[in-house]
Order: C-alpha cells, then structure tokens, then sequence
C-alpha cells in the first residue's frame, strides 16, 4: 500500500523549539477567544431557538466550528510539523435540510468542538508552566548581571522580609547562574515535550477515528486502481 496523508496524523519529527515555544503560547488567548465564542453563540442559540432566531446562530456556531478546527489543524502543522488529515464526511448532494443534517450527524463536528473546548483549560496550564519554568530560568541564568542594580546591590529570595539565600557578589551568583542554565535545559525539553503531546491529542481528535482512516484508505485505493487502469 502506498504511503498515505492519514499515515502521518499525530506522528513525524519532534517539534522544533521555537514552534513549540509558540504554540504553546499562542493557545491560551486562542483559548480564551474559542471559549468565549461557542459559550456566547452556545448560549444565545439555545436560549432563542423557540422563536427560530436560535437556528442561524446554532448553524453559525456549527460553521465556525468547522472552520476554526481547519485552521488548528494548519497550526499545528506549521508550528509542530504535524500534518493532520481531513476526516469531514463527504456532504450529499441535495437540499441544504439534507446537508446540514449530514453535517450533524458527522462525528467530526462534535469532535472539533470538545477539543475548541478543551484548548481553553489545556491553555491555562501550558501557559503557567512554559511561563513558570522560562522566567525562572531566565532569572537565575542572569542573576550575575542584574543582582547588582537591584536595591542595595543585593539579592534576597524569595523577599527582603523572609530570605533563603542572599546574592551580593558576582562569585556568590555563579552557581545560581549554573543551574538556572541547567533548569533553561529542562524548559527547552518540557517545552518541546508539552507541544508534541498537545500535537498528539490534537490528532487524536481533530484527525480521523479508526473507521474514517479505513474509509480514507481504501478510497486511495480505489482512485489509484482507477488511476492505473485509465493510465
């Protein structure tokens, strides 16, 4: 069987550090927004369906589902390297009643939706880590440069009225330097390693299900049999 698209959903080289970096911060506003939005048309679309105004908010919330899930899954490829397939079921041809309702039933959409969704906590907790382990890092690695244009000339952790450590020469910084250069080495790993399993569970819902991927394939299958024979 020749190699196909869906073969490489949620698999492939480790992400790079610096698209890791900013995926992982790009999903908490992305987050905030999804969140936000299919909450407002959520809401809005079911508290007025009874007098019909509910029903294009609801087919707008179903669109814009779709779409936003698209252009996730062109994110993370261009920030990840992770291609992720299109799994949408084929729309019939038809009446739009019958359209929209093949749209419905397709468990894509619902799909799309609880990962829009879940980008929202998923966010939350990425942020406050990358965030977390990169400003202590960055704080230690620099603490020889700075410690001396801080009040007095000196350091004191965690503050003034209760103190672990104090830092007040360049040599008394310098192994505070060392390991925030070794914890900037575990950041970079914890980075890559929470944007591939964020680019894994991506997969896992915004790519095919088992049954889609065989329908997929054998489809291949078939426009290259039909292929070759009208070669």
């Amino acid at each position: 069987m020749t190699t196909t698209p869906v073969e490489r959903d949620g698999r492939g080289l480790d992400p790079s550090f610096g698209g890791s970096l900013a995926y992982l911060l790009m999903n908490l506003p992305l987050g905030v927004f999804a969140f936000v939005w299919l909450v407002t048309l959520t809401a809005s679309g079911l508290g007025t369906v009874v007098v019909w105004l509910g029903v294009p908010l609801l087919a707008l919330l179903v669109l814009s589902v779709r779409g936003a899930a698209r252009l996730e899954r062109a994110r993370v490829y261009a920030l990840l390297d992770r291609f992720i397939t299109l799994p949408y079921a084929a729309l019939p041809d038809g009446t739009q009643r019958l359209r929209w309702k093949a749209r419905l039933k397709d468990v894509t959409t619902w799909r799309d939706l609880v990962y829009l969704f879940l980008l929202f906590p998923l966010g939350i907790v990425e942020f406050v880590l990358v965030t977390t382990f990169w400003a202590t890092s960055l704080g230690l690695a620099a603490l020889p440069i700075y410690y001396r244009f801080l009040p007095g000339g000196v350091y004191r952790f965690p503050s003034d009225d209760f103190v672990w450590f104090t830092v007040d020469s360049t040599v008394g910084a310098l192994p505070w330097a060392a390991l925030g250069i070794l914890f900037a080495a575990l950041s970079v790993a914890l980075t890559k390693a929470l944007a591939g399993t964020h680019a894994r569970l991506a997969a896992a819902l915004l790519g095919p299900t088992s049954a889609q991927r065989r329908r997929l394939e054998a489809s291949w299958d078939e426009a290259e049999r039909m292929s070759a024979v009208g070669g």
